[in-house]
């Protein structure tokens, strides 16, 4: 290995406890392929790795140390970039970031207009990561300039606007004064004053109105790379400098020397209302989250020192309570601590119906009272509220790449220089064989070649759609995390539902009281609850609050006993009351035949039977039942629709899981099965060739979450869940998954559409614009209808290219925004 190309490196390394961790770590990363040296410091916990970075990167660096059974603490960044026209120039963005070392991941979004970077803090920061995107010839949203982003959008659409109406008004004076050249008269005034004057007309149109494509050339050419920008400044420069030799002159040229001065002109000017139009489209991809980030109330009124006081949303403080009328939002996320009213979550959760709130019940910022007025406790302020994660989510999907977008980049890195290649090509070929005037024949059809082609709607294709898809979701409560989930999840063609909390409600409630040998119901259930006043169970607390409802009030119990995985025991009014299974009462000497078949009948029904004995007799059992979502069915038959297999994994015995799969008509049941083995469940079905999408809603739901194909969590559980989940349903309404497939789908056929049409316009229009339909029409017979389009051989007219070009992006983005009207139930 050779010094010279030695990096050094510092890794923040977490999880290490002692020093051998340390010693672990650092043997680790010694065994990495490329690596010189690893020092581990434990107490500053900090790995300094010298590797050389053409046998190894910082990402292979973290992996080594993962596998090590440690982690990378990285971080992550999104800022704005400005400048980007093409995909290429989104590749070239990206590659001056991934050169600078400690960056773990890169993902440049022309769309949204948006960097997201993964990197390692202390041996890269943020500047670091800005310097290396303005190297390379763009410009930087920086984090304090972040809340102006759409000012800034604005600000250049302003620009764009204004450079575009003055090279407008000034090619139509060039077009006005060229007519005589287009139809073949003479002009009023001689041909050289003529050209003079156009000369002087063109060129600020070329270098003040065109000043950004010159601009975005030069960046690119600093770095030996070529973009969409060098494509324009090639094809008009050559047309205006042809133009400008023949004015000053014309005796180089053999015959009369016309001057192309419209063809350049009108061409810049056509580009420019393209990204015009372009960008006018792009600010609507983004309107999710402007509506969003609308939703976020101004003000709230906080209680301090015993007085009411209105305060900016930005200075409510976690713990301060809130007051809320009725028509006001909610200013933060909290717990209502007095009072009682509707709230409307819509604009959150996507559910039409208010929910009532009382105390005790945590509402949402951004939400609106309806009718009466509480007061909360807030408990999420600033970032941390749901709304704030929401818009984060959001933008973290639309900053990130889909794995079709892979083909789209590949093709865009090489594309401009191959383009430069057929248009250099083009020019020589017809130079040395093509008919009188060659020269000018050869120049048209390479200005159109480098003209028409256009990797910008290749670059638009595929992030607008996801910008797009993306954000419809987030307005129907379907947070999807980016572009790889929803795309993932058009393939799946199975679904595994937890049981608890996803088709059901997650809460047990009380829904069967059978007596035996004649004691009352009412009896049964008063001792029943007072033997599980005490317990912690759910089971237990279901059984004591389906008796307060049934107007049964549980009396005290004296000697509680909790047995695991058994019941209860307590004397309760002097009798001893035992509750649990039928195997916990014949245990303790108590036979439960006579309790069996009554209790076997319940499991069939989906119910949990809990057996009762009273002084050492069987008394009778009460039921517990996690009862149903309302919405389950519907949501299990959207899915049959759809054409998946769904199956239910579950705790429960398999008799009481096969009830439920039977009243909801779910395919296939996976029971008895433990927190810890859901994913091995679903990686099973993934072995049998399956695509799996995984819903659930709580911590034990996570690994399987993960291990799926596409996690799909409950949002109404655990932040664990929605960490783990490629997509999150905000308002808990199982319902979302189907929901969610749709959009999936609908956003996937828009991207292939999308790139059908980048592709096939490239591949169809090239070959015009280089002029091969000149070997049908060599002889001038082109038909008269198309001779604006095609002239009389055959040779596409830069001018139309030019249009063609700017049609493509806008047609592309048309179709993207489409998806805002899809209607997915």
């Amino acid at each position: 290995m050779s010094d010279k190309r030695l990096q050094v490196i510092t890794l923040p390394v977490t999880g290490m406890t002692c020093a051998s961790c340390a010693n672990r770590v650092e043997k680790a990363l010694a065994r990495a392929p490329g690596v010189s040296s690893a020092n581990v410091n434990f107490a500053a916990e900090k790995a300094s790795v010298e590797y050389d970075p053409e046998e190894t990167d910082p990402d292979r660096l973290v992996r080594a140390v993962e596998e090590a059974g440690y982690g990378a603490r990285t971080r992550k960044a999104s800022f704005g970039v400005t400048g980007m026209s093409c995909a290429s120039c989104v590749g070239r963005v990206e590659r001056a970031l991934r050169r600078v070392p400690g960056v773990l991941e890169v993902s440049v979004n022309l769309a949204a207009e948006r960097a997201s970077v993964e990197y390692l803090p202390g041996t890269v920061e943020l500047e670091d990561l800005e310097r290396a995107v303005e190297g390379a010839g763009y410009g930087v949203v920086r984090e304090e300039e972040e809340e102006s982003f759409e000012d800034v959008h604005e600000r250049e659409y302003r620009k764009l606007r204004n450079d575009f109406l003055w090279a407008a008004g000034l090619t139509t004076f060039i077009v006005l004064g060229s007519l005589p050249m287009i139809f073949g008269f003479e002009p009023p005034v001689p041909r050289g004053w003529l050209n003079a004057g156009l000369l002087l007309l063109a060129t600020p149109v070329q270098f003040w109105a065109g000043r950004r494509f010159y601009r975005s050339a030069w960046g690119a050419l600093r770095h030996g790379q070529a973009n969409m920008s060098t494509l324009v400044v090639l094809g008009t420069s050559a047309a205006y400098l042809y133009s400008a030799i023949a004015t000053f002159a014309p005796q180089l040229f053999a015959g009369r020397a016309d001057v192309y001065f419209d063809t350049s002109s009108v061409i810049i000017t056509l580009i420019l209302l393209g990204r015009l139009l372009e960008a006018r489209a792009r600010g609507r991809t983004n309107e999710a989250i402007k509506k969003l980030a609308g939703l976020q109330a101004r003000t709230a009124r906080v209680v301090r020192n015993g007085e009411e006081r209105d305060v900016p949303v930005e200075e409510v403080e976690e713990g301060d309570v809130v007051v809320v009328r009725p028509g006001e939002k909610v200013p933060v996320d909290g717990v209502v601590v007095a009072g009682e009213s509707a709230v409307d979550e819509s604009m959150i959760t996507g559910e039409p119906m208010p929910v009532v709130k009382r105390a005790g019940d945590e509402v949402i910022g951004a939400t609106m009272n309806t009718s009466g007025s509480f007061r909360f406790k807030a408990t999420k302020v600033g970032r941390d509220t749901a709304l704030a994660r929401i818009i984060r989510m959001v933008e973290e999907a639309q900053g990130s790449k889909a794995p079709i977008q892979r083909l789209a980049d590949r093709i865009s890195g090489v594309f401009v220089p191959a383009v430069m290649a057929v248009a250099a090509v083009t020019f020589g070929l017809w130079l040395a064989f093509g008919p009188e005037p060659a020269l000018t024949f050869a120049l048209l059809n390479m200005v159109a070649v480098l003209i028409i082609a256009c990797p910008c709607a290749m670059g638009l294709a595929t992030p607008t759609s996801i910008m797009v898809g993306t954000g419809k979701g987030a307005e129907m409560g379907v947070l999807i995390k980016g572009g790889e989930a929803l795309e993932n999840a058009h393939g799946l063609d199975a679904v595994v539902l937890d049981k608890t909390g996803t088709l059901t409600r997650g809460e047990p409630e009380l829904t069967d009281v059978a007596t035996y040998d004649g004691l009352p119901e009412q009896e049964l259930l008063q001792l029943v609850a007072s033997a599980e006043r005490s317990s912690e169970h759910p089971l237990g607390e279901a059984i004591v609050r389906g008796a307060r409802k049934r107007g049964v009030e549980p009396g005290e119990a004296e000697g509680f006993e909790a047995v695991a995985g058994g019941g209860v025991k307590a004397r309760v009014e002097g009798r001893n009351v035992l509750v649990g299974s039928q195997r916990f009462l014949e245990e303790s000497g108590i036979s439960g035949d006579g309790l069996a078949p009554r209790g076997e009948e319940l499991a069939r029904d989906g119910k949990t039977p809990v057996f009762v004995a009273v002084d050492g007799e069987p008394a009778g059992l009460v039921a517990v039942a996690d009862t149903l979502r309302e919405e389950a069915r519907e949501a299990i038959e959207q899915l049959h629709g759809m054409g998946l297999e769904v199956a239910m994994i579950t705790g429960d015995d398999r008799r009481t899981a096969e009830a439920i799969a039977r009243e909801l008509g779910i395919d296939r049941v996976l029971a008895e099965v433990l927190p810890q083995d859901k994913a091995a469940e679903v990686r099973r079905l993934q072995e049998e060739g399956r695509k799996v999408g995984m819903v659930g809603d709580g911590i034990n739901d996570a690994p399987a979450l993960a291990q799926a194909d596409v996690g799909i969590a409950i949002g109404t559980g655990t932040d664990v869940a929605m960490e783990a989940a490629d997509i999150t349903l905000i308002s808990g309404d199982v319902r979302g998954v189907a929901r969610a497939i749709k959009l999936s789908k609908a956003t996937m056929k828009n991207i292939k559409q999308n790139l059908f049409w980048a592709f096939a316009y490239n591949v169809a229009l090239i070959p015009v614009a280089a002029g091969v339909l000149y070997l049908f029409f060599s002889d001038g017979t082109v038909p008269e209808v198309l001779h604006p389009i095609l002239g009389e051989y055959g040779f596409l007219n830069p001018v139309l290219a030019a249009a063609a070009m700017a049609l493509s992006s806008v047609t592309v983005l048309g179709n993207a925004l489409r998806l805002r009207r899809v209607r997915i139930a």
